[in-house]
């Protein structure tokens, strides 16, 4: 009697990771809280940028811009 033997391809493989990462990523938390709190902080900037006046907002724009640079270049 002959056995019969199952290859797998390379799709079904890729497929069968994309799975279980997609299958992790559910699953892990990590990192969650960080995500609420940059979303909440860029609400609540969207929100404050809103009611400030005109007269007030190139200077702000020039310490966002100092930060931003503060930033790229590290």
């Amino acid at each position: 009697m002959a056995q019969e033997v199952e290859y797998i391809t390379r799709e079904e493989t890729t497929m069968a990771r994309l799975f279980i990462l997609a299958r992790r990523l559910r699953t892990d938390h990590r990192g969650q809280d960080m995500i609420e709190y940059a979303l909440l902080a860029a609400a609540l900037a969207v929100v404050v940028a809103g009611f400030l006046p005109p007269t007030i907002m190139p200077a702000i724009t020039t310490i966002f811009s100092k930060v931003v640079s503060g930033f790229n270049a590290s």
